[in-house]
């Protein structure tokens, strides 16, 4: 619960609207939150379906940043035998494993919230249950492929 005495949670000064009371004008004091932190967004209870639209922008994200070490290493790997040794070297160890896990959990997701969006983007289905339901398939199916790639990269 927002507490309004926080210095964090200051409450506007700003009046809106007015109303006629008994002949004189009387301002109406909007009361609402002027900042609100990362905490208070993690509070708020998001629908499914805006948690895997955001989701899925996180993905695309975290491929975008994942391309360039990708390319890195095909161009060390590509280059010479040494160079290959050393990628293969690089990528035997744990944490490398952590991130070609992430970076491929965020691929498979990516593309199966891609293919929801296009078949719904292709259809006349427009409705929340609709949503939901695409949602919770596209979890369900991420989560699936995410956990046979886990067994192929551990």
């Amino acid at each position: 619960m927002l507490n309004p005495a926080s210095k964090r949670h200051r409450l506007t000064e700003s009046y809106v609207g007015s109303q006629k009371l008994e002949g004189r004008s009387a301002l109406k004091k909007n009361a609402r939150p002027i900042n609100v932190g990362i905490g208070d967004l993690l509070q708020f209870s998001w629908p499914l379906t805006a948690l895997t639209s955001i989701t899925h922008r996180i993905a695309g994200v975290a491929l975008f940043v994942a391309f360039g070490f990708a390319l890195y290493a095909l161009e060390q790997s590509l280059g010479s035998a040494e160079g290959f040794a050393q990628v293969k070297m690089m990528l035997a160890g744990p944490v490398a494993k952590g991130i070609l896990w992430i970076s491929l959990a965020a691929l498979i997701y990516h593309f199966v919230a891609g293919i929801k969006h296009l078949l719904l983007d292709g259809s006349d289905a427009e409705s929340l249950e609709v949503g939901r339901a695409a949602a919770m398939t596209t979890i369900a199916v991420s989560a699936l492929l995410i956990a046979l790639m886990s067994y192929w990269v551990i």
